[in-house]
């Protein structure tokens, strides 16, 4: 690989390190959820971090934060990347963390080289994209593009009983000297630097993924309601067990989805069993069904399979069922242009890469529907990611920063 330096790696590892520590978790990791004072805390460092080298740092209604470095053409759209700083409760240092870190790196880079580019470039730190606290995750880049209306998130409960409005007001208000800007503004291209959270980079022994596309996603409750009963005097023929019919639908939908198509995806991710004595008869079952594929109308089918499943063990064990949809993500192509930027950069360095398609959704997936768009992928150790294990090598987080920067350096001339 051609180790020509265009980032300073010893300084990123160590950004990476001093906010790994803001909301630390005892395992290594990090709880700093959307909208916490951990959260605030590590977005008022990175302010103080832009502050210092004469960027400018603005935030918008929703708390996204965005750092800009101009151009030549203080007037041109700016290239935009970065990715989030929000994290799971027991999540992981570098989800997120690593690719905001490694865009202000590059802009860093830049402003040490004295480097002199024809658009501007923004790091930009979007807000919420976890959805582990407030649903629904990827807040920030909806509202940006537009789809999503702040104000009807303002009443949304927190998983820790709090309101998204007064947590958000106390957001903005922790940075009193940053300008607010309007929601959305025009961006020539967008990319979002992020570990693979997954396998395959790692085991295929390659250093960087180009992301051409990411997989559709559908999120579904389903609540199946029977009769409670005693569970040692109810013979089967008298039960409305709705346990049982839960338990029927799923692993129907186990056999049949994953098994015929290794691009689908199905999980069961939640299930509440009411009324949870061990000696009686459940009346009521709530679960979730998480979907995926990258095919739009193969994910259609999916889900049609799964309702039809479900109301199939409904009727069979006596008990009502109603399905909710509580999201549901389109499947987005990247754009060819910036895909090509990043090969190209990839290229330049002497740097191995491979082609995939996100199986997980990110910022990028929002932001391509208003901008050219495309990611870039860094391997995991083990593919684990959501965990306080999550780890990425040094040398995968420099190589994963230099290629940020050389494919900036093209799209912004």
């Amino acid at each position: 690989m051609n180790t020509n330096p265009t980032i300073d790696g010893q300084r990123l590892l160590q950004r990476i390190a001093e906010f790994a520590a803001i909301g630390a978790t005892p395992a290594g990791g990090v709880n700093r959820q959307a909208l916490s004072l951990e959260d605030r805390m590590a977005r008022r460092r990175l302010a103080e971090l832009a502050v210092a080298r004469g960027f400018c740092v603005y935030q918008d209604a929703i708390a996204n934060l965005f750092i800009r470095r101009d151009g030549r053409a203080p007037s041109l759209s700016p290239v935009l990347i970065g990715s989030h700083l929000d994290s799971q409760p027991t999540g992981g240092r570098f989800d997120g963390a690593l690719g905001t870190l490694s865009a202000f790196e590059v802009l860093e880079s830049l402003e040490d080289a004295g480097a002199v580019t024809e658009r501007p470039v923004e790091v930009a730190c979007w807000t919420n994209e976890e959805g582990s606290r407030f649903f629904p995750g990827c807040m920030g880049s909806m509202a940006f593009v537009g789809a999503g209306d702040i104000s009807g998130w303002q009443e949304t409960d927190g998983a820790d009983g709090t309101k998204l409005a007064d947590e958000l007001q106390a957001t903005l208000t922790a940075l009193p000297e940053v300008e607010m800007r309007p929601v959305g503004h025009s961006v020539a291209a967008f990319i979002e630097l992020h570990i693979e959270q997954g396998p395959v980079l790692e085991r295929a022994n390659v250093p960087i993924g180009i992301v051409t596309a990411v997989q559709g996603t559908k999120w579904l409750q389903v609540s199946l309601t029977g009769e409670a009963a005693h569970a040692g005097t109810t013979p089967p023929a008298y039960r409305r067990d709705p346990l049982a019919a839960a338990v029927e639908a799923i692993a129907s939908l186990q056999q049949a989805v994953m098994p015929a198509d290794p691009s689908a995806r199905l999980t069961v991710g939640r299930m509440i069993v009411e009324p949870g004595s061990i000696n009686v008869v459940p009346e009521r079952v709530t679960l979730t069904l998480d979907l995926r594929h990258p095919e739009k109308e193969v994910l259609a089918a999916i889900e049609a399979r799964a309702g039809t499943e479900c109301r199939a063990a409904a009727r069979r064990h006596r008990v009502e069922v109603s399905i909710e949809k509580r999201f549901d993500m389109a499947p987005g192509k990247f754009d060819a242009s910036v895909v090509e930027a990043i090969a190209n950069a990839c290229g330049r360095l002497d740097i191995p890469t491979m082609k995939m398609v996100s199986g997980a959704f990110h910022d990028a997936l929002f932001l391509s529907r208003v901008a050219p768009a495309a990611m870039i992928f860094v391997p995991c150790r083990d593919g684990i990611s959501h965990n306080e294990a999550e780890f990425v090598s040094p040398q995968n987080i420099e190589i994963g920063a230099r290629v940020l920067y050389e494919t900036v350096r093209e799209l912004a001339g």
